[in-house]
């Protein structure tokens, strides 16, 4: 079982285990992980999209390929299942972790803590899997090569910045193997730490300020999508994005999302039910997401006590990961809680009310989490903006830590080594692959010119 490969970390002392990653390399040696090319057998990228689409909303896939065909990037980002099946073909190591499964730089972002601290940490888990190291490493290094491309930056800054990338992940393995167990777990990254690390002083300026003015309005609620009227709370519309589902002729979906905020509360730990009860759901919306989640079932939870004190908690449907094909099915038979339990090893600050679906008798399995404050997300979003190798650096260690706390560091230090060899050859794969994506979007775009896909905007 792919569990099984992550449980190695307290069988030999750390010393061993690394000289065990360094003879790794005569089995793979890590020149291997430079060489892309499509192989004769390659399935075509728009066939792969169109049997994704077969389980989805079907309404709403015309605004999911109208937002991919935006730029190569945006492909990218909706076509995690393209890659999966790509790096398939790609050597293997064999040294497996919790893996993010769509680990691009637009799912790496700022969110707060229970407490209510800015982190920054991975936060997207749809794709999750136990699966190799090497597989979310090449595609957040690849992120970044097809960002730069997708800004006319060239192929020099693209490979650059997936080298940053890369350098960063391999340094920072290095550091968490000389930490304890414990200390190794807790480590997190500080937004504030992050920013006083910006060396441009204005950039670094403006977002502390714009830090500091989303962390209070944070504490102020939701002002922007909900509002109250005629006596009682409700989220407020923008179709076609957000609409509501309650007062709907067919109640179909209304009744699936109350039922499934119900059923959710029976995954939380007894404490946390104890806090969710103090609230009551008031108001159920629909709510379109993202790039990638387009077409599956989203859908906003209005919860409120008594005093007016707000909640708004987001559920997701989850869908088999795209890894699951070739690094096998998840142990859980649950979606849902696949994507819990992958979200709680791999983040520091899991969401305090991160849980999924228990109806039996319902096969859309679905997780639910506190739904992300745009405004605290938009610091990451502007500091990759303005600073991509720092934002391309601070991915990486990031994603090192998160793949220490399933994976054993020690013989993946062992394995990619303290020299530059293996960055740069997880660089030249990046670019390699940033020019398939590129003409793969071509296909994706003379598809819909063709007419064999529909895409309109929202």
């Amino acid at each position: 079982m792919p569990l099984e490969h992550m449980q190695t970390a307290t069988v030999l002392p750390a010393m061993e285990r690394r000289q065990a990653g360094q003879a790794l390399r005569k089995i793979v040696p890590r020149s291997l992980h430079a060489h892309w090319a499509p192989s004769a057998t390659r399935r075509d990228p728009v066939d792969i999209l169109l049997e994704a689409g077969r389980h989805r909303i079907a309404s709403l896939l015309p605004i999911r390929y109208d937002r991919m065909r935006a730029s190569p990037f945006a492909f990218f980002r909706g076509g995690a299942a393209i890659m999966a099946a790509d790096l398939a073909d790609t050597p293997v190591t064999g040294l497996w972790v919790q893996a993010c499964g769509d680990c691009h730089l637009a799912n790496f972002g700022t969110f707060a803590s229970p407490e209510g601290t800015p982190v920054f940490d991975v936060n997207d888990f749809d794709e999750t899997l136990p699966a190799p190291f090497e597989w979310d490493l090449k595609r957040l290094a690849a992120s970044f090569a097809v960002d730069a491309q997708s800004r006319d930056l060239g192929d020099r800054t693209a490979r650059h910045l997936a080298g940053a990338v890369v350098q960063a992940y391999r340094r920072h393995m290095h550091e968490l193997v000389r930490l304890a167990p414990l200390a190794s777990w807790r480590s997190r990254v500080d937004v504030i730490e992050v920013l006083d690390g910006v060396e441009d002083p204005r950039l670094r300026d403006r977002e502390l300020k714009r830090l500091d003015t989303a962390v209070e309005a944070g504490h102020a609620g939701y002002p922007k999508l909900i509002e109250r009227t005629k006596g009682r709370w409700r989220i407020k519309e923008k179709p076609p994005l957000i609409f509501p589902l309650s007062g709907q002729r067919d109640d179909t979906h209304e009744i699936v999302a109350r039922t499934a905020f119900e059923s959710y509360k029976l995954s939380l730990p007894e404490e946390r039910r104890i806090l969710l009860d103090r609230y009551e759901l008031a108001d159920v919306a629909f709510k379109v997401v993202g790039v990638g989640s387009v077409g599956t079932f989203c859908a906003i939870g209005l919860f409120v006590t008594r005093d007016d004190q707000t909640l708004l908690l987001q559920l997701k449907e989850a869908q088999p990961s795209v890894l699951a094909p070739f690094a096998g099915p998840s142990v859980y038979a649950n979606q849902g809680q696949r994507v819990v339990v992958g979200q709680r090893i791999m983040q520091t600050v899991p969401d305090l009310f991160l849980g999924w679906t228990e109806d039996r008798g319902d096969d859309q399995q679905c997780y639910i989490r506190q739904l992300k404050d745009s405004r605290l997300a938009v610091i990451g979003a502007d500091l990759a903006e303005g600073a991509l190798p720092y934002h391309a650096t601070l991915c990486g260690v990031t994603l090192a830590r998160a793949h220490a706390r399933s994976g054993d560091p020690a013989r993946i230090a062992g394995y990619i080594g303290s020299g530059t060899a293996f960055d740069s050859a997880i660089s030249a794969f990046a670019l390699a692959y940033a020019a398939q994506n590129k003409a793969d979007w071509r296909l994706f775009v003379e598809a819909i010119k063709a007419g064999q896909i529909d895409a309109h905007g929202a």
